[in-house]
């Protein structure tokens, strides 16, 4: 695909966005001697610039979220012709998208039932917040309101879903936060906190229970966590790990949040990456491919039993779940995510992930023989990680510094988008991360891996 933009027609926008558009993530002081990157128009895994320079993404637009790949006009189709239809009605009605989607959605989630809409993956857990707050009150006279939260998890931007947040850096300057919140260990067994232990995967599950005795087993009512942490370096679970968890969540009687915002929607080779794991979740959490960010949308999913919770005599005015979200009322939103479970049903893109992400697996593996910085891969389908180590011997990690300096190289070089842990852990922001659209191939992974190979011998040479 051939597109070439030039620099005068586009130059009004640029100005326009160095004038008043105010990035996420973003230092603007840069702004004072460069230009901002506009992405004008995306293909499959390719993007253009305003420049007309083609990138190949290998972070599916950034964050994780373009997940059936860039230019599927069936979903902008789908999304116009809602839209015409019926934009628009409050959650308190519904719609016909809204419907059939949440049939479809809870049809490749068994054990599930109620489906709720928002916007975002910080907004979709928030709802569980306040789902689980409202039991505490209803049903344990406000003790049990405790949320567990697992250190190097992270599950949304606004100051409560921060406060549920295991990344240091992310938090700085944000604080105070929403009292109830508290931290549990990570799963990561290569960074073990206790040594060398037999059977780390049930040592840092009874971690959580140790947490739970401590706090009051009472006054604990539920455990957000990430079936694979995502920001936090990529990390995949022990063997023995959510076995543990769920036993100790039963016996507590303390709800299981799944926050699925990363792997949801076949990033792992499984619809939800829980289903890896034999998890039996109370809620569930998901946004960024529930659509592939062609509309926005999230879904705050419960089972049968948590939403019976809220069903009571009409005239009690304060039994039900008193909350709304404005835009989780749009259509068109379940309307783009129907498309986007279409597309990756028949284009079979859960059995495309499985294969290419073992291939891109076996990838990494071979970078990690040629190349000593990098200390240790993981990862499940298309969503990977390469964790850097100035020494294999002592684990040290790998600055941030180094760690951004090799993502600039593929961005400059070999014009590839890649992602890396950033300025969210004191001290461990040193994870490549890779998450390339569900239709990626071998040639893509080649391209990746290749750029990668050879940002890391320039860079650290």
């Amino acid at each position: 695909m051939n597109i070439h933009v030039g620099e005068n027609d586009i130059s009004h926008v640029v100005e326009a966005d160095k004038a008043h558009v105010w990035h996420h993530l973003t230092q603007h002081k840069k702004f004072d001697a460069t230009d901002p990157q506009i992405i004008v128009e995306g293909k499959g895994m390719r993007v253009w610039n305003q420049a007309g320079r083609e990138h190949l993404d290998a972070v599916s637009g950034g964050v994780w979220t373009v997940n059936v790949g860039y230019g599927r006009a069936s979903i902008a189709e789908a999304v116009r012709d809602q839209l015409v239809k019926m934009n628009y009605f409050a959650g308190s009605m519904g719609t016909i998208p809204g419907a059939l989607f949440s049939q479809k959605l809870i049809e490749k989630m068994p054990g599930m039932s109620r489906v709720y809409f928002s916007n975002s993956g910080s907004e979709a857990n928030e709802k569980t917040y306040k789902i689980v707050r409202q039991i505490a009150h209803n049903k344990f006279g406000g003790k049990k309101h405790k949320i567990l939260y697992r250190q190097r998890d992270y599950h949304g931007t606004t100051i409560t879903a921060l406060s549920s947040g295991g990344q240091d850096e992310r938090k700085d300057q944000y604080g105070p936060f929403t009292p109830g919140f508290v931290e549990v260990p990570h799963c990561l067994e290569y960074r073990s906190q206790w040594g060398e232990v037999d059977d780390y995967g049930l040592r840092a599950a009874n971690a959580i229970e140790e947490v739970i005795l401590r706090e009051g087993a009472d006054t604990v009512g539920a455990l957000i966590l990430e079936p694979i942490t995502a920001g936090g370096g990529v990390i995949t679970p022990p063997e023995g790990y959510w076995e543990r968890v769920q036993e100790i969540c039963k016996k507590y009687e303390i709800l299981l949040i799944i926050d699925e915002v990363v792997c949801g929607m076949g990033r792992t080779g499984t619809w939800f990456g829980y289903q890896h794991y034999g998890i039996k979740p109370d809620m569930v959490t998901m946004a960024k491919g529930v659509a592939s960010g062609y509309a926005a949308i999230s879904c705050t999913v419960t089972t049968e039993e948590v939403f019976q919770m809220f069903k009571a005599d009409p005239d009690d005015p304060m039994s039900y779940f008193r909350d709304i979200s404005t835009f989780g009322g749009c259509a068109a939103g379940p309307a783009a995510a129907l498309e986007n479970m279409r597309i990756l049903e028949d284009e079979n893109l859960l059995e495309n992930t499985v294969a290419m992400g073992e291939y891109a697996l076996e990838k990494l593996e071979e970078l990690k023989a040629k190349h000593a910085i990098i200390g240790d891969v993981r990862g499940k389908g298309l969503f990977l990680g390469a964790e850097l180590v100035n020494d294999r011997e002592t684990k040290e990690p790998a600055s941030e510094t180094i760690t951004q300096a090799i993502v600039a190289e593929c961005f400059q070089k070999d014009a590839v988008l890649i992602g890396a842990t950033n300025r969210s852990l004191s001290g461990f922001n040193n994870t490549l991360c890779l998450s390339p659209a569900l239709i990626c191939t071998k040639s893509d992974i080649d391209e990746i891996v290749a750029s990668i190979d050879g940002a890391i011998s320039r860079v650290v040479a």
